[in-house]
């Protein structure tokens, strides 16, 4: 009887260290793959470097289009910047004006 629960203890003692290494193996993956894991991370910093890039972009943007409109106040307004940006928007030639035509 002796070898029967020497047998049984070897088995608990089997199963518990592959239960505890299955449970460690389950949050080692997750923690890798998970929505919170390490690919998560690393695709989190790529979008947001991505992200970053478009935002400086767009302030550049932005900060050109606020020259073009302060330039278009009252007190500082630039007659041939005026005269040259209506005619581009009209598609408008002055008749002494010349142009020059060039192919993309």
């Amino acid at each position: 009887m002796q070898s029967r629960t020497r047998l049984k203890s070897i088995l608990a003692t089997l199963t518990l260290h592959l239960g505890a290494a299955a449970l460690i193996f389950y949050f080692a993956y997750n923690a890798y793959t998970g929505d919170h894991g390490l690919v998560a991370k690393r695709s989190f910093e790529q979008e947001m470097s991505r992200l970053e890039t478009e935002l400086g972009e767009l302030k550049a943007q932005r900060a050109a289009l606020e020259h073009k409109v302060s330039l278009l106040d009252a007190t500082r307004l630039d007659p041939d910047m005026l005269d040259e940006e209506g005619r581009r928007q009209l598609n408008f030639v002055h008749p002494h004006d010349l142009v020059l035509l060039r192919s993309n």
